[in-house]
């Protein structure tokens, strides 16, 4: 009986030091092989898992403690996959309580305004943390995001998005394309009420044209001014960067006049009006620009060569701007 109650007592203080073990490893901070040290979860770990993969990495000192105390204390979280940071050192519970969260660390990808669905798709294909899910290109993009228009160019807003390894090209574009749908929404609410343009999508296409045209922000509204005066009295539009897109990856970097001559159904120089569709992913600015133009009676204007651009009232005024700073005469 004496030996039962020994054995016993054993146990118990067996059960008290592990407990009390847990206890300190739990509420203790890891010290961290590294700083930062970032630890990648894969798709379909589990925290048992994760435990021994943090040991073999360093972070504890054998794989087991970690997941026990995690089942103990009912805290089995599931375990968003990615890659985690530790910038300081963690208890075991504050790390428990960053897996919970799925604190991933977020990656960042750039669209700049004035770029294309095409270089969009490619920025998108290039990035090794982004899974692709999109083959079909615009036809396929039109289709899951419920574009009824003709092209998706244009539809996408251009701004910085983070996203956790993993997500799918579609989830940013749709995000992309939601604050784009917000955006020009709230610019066709707020348009001059004498403005030429009958649709938001109208305006897309203008405020894409300005984009392109102008990287100065304060010549915005006037660059559109001379696009609104211009579809006012009739005129074509002349603008370069829609015969650049028309012509697409026959584009050698330079503009000829053979191209200006070449029909598409984006050459404002051999067709009237707007074109088709938007020719590129135009910011705030620009879809103000192209909703509230200045008031003014510009119909042409010609680069200075320094950003800028000299604006004219009539032909003669244009072709001297354009002697003066194209032809340096």
């Amino acid at each position: 009986m004496r030996a039962l109650k020994y054995l016993f007592l054993a146990a118990l203080l067996a059960v008290a030091a592990a407990a009390g073990w847990l206890w300190w490893f739990a509420t203790h901070p890891l010290d961290l092989p590294r700083t930062p040290f970032d630890f990648t979860v894969h798709s379909g770990s589990g925290i048992k898992t994760l435990s021994r993969q943090l040991s073999r990495e360093g972070l504890f000192r054998e794989g087991e403690s970690f997941w026990i105390v995690a089942r103990l204390l009912g805290r089995v979280p599931t375990i968003q996959a990615g890659t985690y940071r530790l910038e300081q050192p963690v208890t075991p519970l504050e790390l428990l309580e960053k897996l919970r969260r799925g604190d991933v660390q977020l990656i960042e990808i750039l669209f700049v305004e004035g770029t294309t669905l095409r270089q969009w798709l490619a920025a998108l294909a290039g990035e090794p943390q982004v899974r692709r899910t999109l083959e079909g290109g615009d036809a396929q993009l039109r289709a899951a995001l419920g574009i009824a228009e003709p092209s998706a160019e244009g539809w996408f807003f251009p701004d910085t998005y983070r996203f956790a390894p993993g997500v799918a090209d579609l989830e940013i574009l749709k995000r992309a394309h939601a604050a784009m749908t917000k955006k020009l929404a709230e610019a066709w609410a707020a348009r001059d009420p004498a403005l030429p343009l009958t649709t938001p999508y109208e305006a897309l296409t203008l405020a894409s044209i300005v984009e392109k045209e102008t990287a100065v922000a304060a010549e915005r509204p006037l660059v559109a001014s001379v696009f609104v005066n211009r579809l006012r009295r009739g005129m074509r539009l002349q603008t370069d960067p829609t015969v650049i897109y028309g012509l697409g990856e026959a584009y050698d970097g330079n503009i000829h006049k053979k191209d200006l001559l070449t029909d598409t159904p984006w050459n404002t120089y051999t067709r009237d009006g707007l074109p088709p569709t938007p020719i590129s992913m135009p910011g705030l600015g620009a879809l103000q620009a192209a909703v509230q133009p200045a008031h003014s009676d510009w119909l042409y204007f010609v680069a200075r060569g320094d950003g800028t651009h000299q604006f004219s009232r009539t032909l003669e005024e244009h072709n001297r701007a354009v002697a003066k700073y194209q032809l340096h005469r």
